[in-house]
Order: C-alpha cells, then structure tokens, then sequence
C-alpha cells in the first residue's frame, strides 16, 4: 500500500517541489492550494500554472481546492485522506503585506497552522509534520550581532557566529515585522504539540528558499525575483543597508531532501534552521554581478535609503543542527546552479 502525503501550498514553491520528490519515491500525493497568492500579489503571484504543471506532469496526484482557513473543511480532509506524513507549506509570506492586511495575515500564518495540527491531533497524531517556518522569528534581532564591511557584503565580526545563526537564538525582544509575528506563533505550535502531545513535528526555520519554480514577486523572493528583474526587464529597488545585506539561499529540492530525512526519521518538537549556509550566501551587489555574467544584461536598479522594518542585515543559517540529526542530509544545489536555473526558468517564461 502506498504511503500518503498531504501538502498544504502545494501551488508554490516548496510546496510544488514537496509534491514532485514523493511523488517521485512513489508517494500517493495530494495538494491543498486555493492560489491565495494571486490575491496577495496580483496576476504575477498567480500560481494556477503551477498547479496545472503539477496535475500535468504527476499522475495520481490530487488537488484540493481548500482555504487552510477553513477549519472544518480541512479536519474532513485530513481524516479522509489519512496522510502517512504532512507537510505544511502553505502561508502569507509577505513582510509588507501584512502591515496592509493583519488579520488575514494571522488567520492563515497562525490560525491556518493551528487548523491543521489540531486536525493532525485528531485523525493522524503519529504522522509526522514538517512545517515550513522562516528565519524572520527571530526578529531583528540578528542585527544586535557586531558586523564587519567586506566591500560587496557585510559580515559577522563575532567568531561565535562564524557558522551563522543557530536555532539557539533569541526570538524575543526584536521587532519582527507582523509576518515574522504571525510565523512565530505557528512556528512555537508547532513545538508545542510535537511536546505535549508528543507528535512528530518540525519547523524549518528558512532563510531564502528559492528554485525555477518560484512564482517570485517584489514582496517575496529574493533571488528569483532578482533573476526576473535582470532577465525580463524592469527596475529592482534595494531598500537600505547599501545593497550589502546577506542571505543565504537553497534550492526547493534540498528542502524537499530534508524534508523526506525527517519524515524517515522523526522527532518531536524540532527546530532546524534551514538555508545554504555560508557557501551558498551572497549580498544584493554580489547577486547582480553573478545575473549579469550569466545574463549579459545589466542590471537596473534604484537605492532607497530606508530599510524594510525588521530587515536583516545579513543572515546565514547555521547548518550544523541538522547534518548532526541527520547526516545523509547535505547542500547538493551550489549559489551557481541556483543563479543558472533560476536563469533560464525566466528565459523560458519571458
């Protein structure tokens, strides 16, 4: 008999590449979009080509054309479906969006992951659940952390964070943005039931999840929205810190690798920060200069002197934590075959 995965987002980015790697191990998968995106961010966050790509390419997977919103409609599609595993995608993922829109922000973020553990709780608490948090619960305040000026990037100037931020860090007493706010409260529900309840949960703590899947907008999307400007055209803004501000980046299908190693090998109650690491790291200057080696194109951009609120300087996921728990796990996707994917995703969509 085959083993079930339930995907909530399933329309996106990780969701997207979740539904393709079970779907690949063998996996009866199914999916729960209602391409909210498309509301959040207008057409160029519309995922339904995603979707159809999805229906298209995998047969047997099945769409659910469900609001994580909606409570009763979720708890009757977890105990029909009886998923062997979940993985929670699904989320609002925009800093400035939810200053605009609060309450859906939360309602989906919070609520629509307190829907979905509950559910869990009732009809499959032995299931293991990965939850796709972000690397914005900590707030700010990574930007307490002594910096150095590299020339194109800034910098750890502490050696204690020579590695990057590891999951031991504060959450408290920094400005989040009510995103990073509303993450927060999932990401520590998480924890919660996988403690009380003692269910095999964890939270990815994300830094820039990126890949040629990526419906990649300003409000979200680093590199691919980056990669997008360069390849079709258009202005890209860089909003404070002189364009030296740092992520690392990794590509959905090391996620997804991550995902499938927990899922074999359950805890309860984890937190793993997740991103390329150091190697896999570049600043906002350093990313033009690899779009246009690859591209040809220069790159137009425009400095607003004010930061977004509760931006990180720099911020590079420490990966230590999660090659311990789990050593067959490794970055296999380089900042190079991310930057040449990313390249001709857009090529092939412009």
């Amino acid at each position: 008999m085959k083993k079930t995965l339930l995907v909530t987002g399933s329309n996106g980015l990780i969701g997207s590449e979740m539904v393709s790697h079970f779907h690949r191990l063998g996996w009866a998968v199914h999916g729960v979009d209602n391409n909210m995106r498309a509301d959040f961010f207008g057409p160029q966050g519309d995922t339904r080509w995603n979707q159809k790509r999805l229906l298209d390419e995998h047969p047997g997977f099945v769409h659910h054309e469900l609001d994580v919103r909606d409570r009763a409609g979720l708890e009757t599609l977890v105990r029909t479906v009886a998923p062997t595993a979940v993985i929670h995608t699904a989320a609002q993922p925009s800093h400035d969006l939810a200053a605009k829109r609060p309450f859906e922000d939360f309602d989906v973020n919070a609520g629509g992951t307190m829907n979905l553990l509950e559910a869990m709780r009732r009809h499959c608490p032995t299931s293991p659940l990965v939850h796709m948090s972000t690397n914005k619960v900590y707030g700010d305040a990574p930007n307490r952390i002594t910096l150095v000026d590299r020339g194109t990037r800034w910098d750890y100037d502490d050696p204690a964070f020579a590695d990057g931020i590891p999951e031991t860090f504060t959450i408290d007493q920094s400005k989040h943005s009510l995103f990073g706010a509303s993450k927060a409260a999932g990401d520590i529900m998480v924890q919660e039931y996988g403690r009380y309840h003692d269910m095999p949960t964890c939270c990815l703590r994300g830094g820039c999840l990126t890949g040629p899947a990526h419906s990649a907008v300003e409000l979200h999307g680093f590199l691919g929205y980056l990669v997008k400007t360069n390849v079709t055209g258009g202005t890209y803004y860089v909003y404070g810190y002189e364009g030296k501000q740092v992520r690392d980046n990794i590509h959905s299908y090391d996620v997804a690798r991550f995902a499938e190693a927990f899922i074999e090998s359950p805890r309860s109650g984890e937190v793993y920060n997740i991103g390329g690491g150091r190697d896999n790291s570049c600043s906002i200057l350093e990313a033009f200069d690899r779009a246009e080696a690859l591209t040809g194109k220069a790159m137009s951009w425009e400095y607003v002197a004010k930061a977004r609120e509760g931006d990180h300087i720099c911020y590079i996921s420490d990966l230590r934590k999660m090659k311990q728990h789990y050593p067959g796990w490794r970055i296999t996707k380089t900042l190079d075959d991310i930057s040449g994917e990313l390249v001709a995703s857009w090529m092939r969509r412009a």
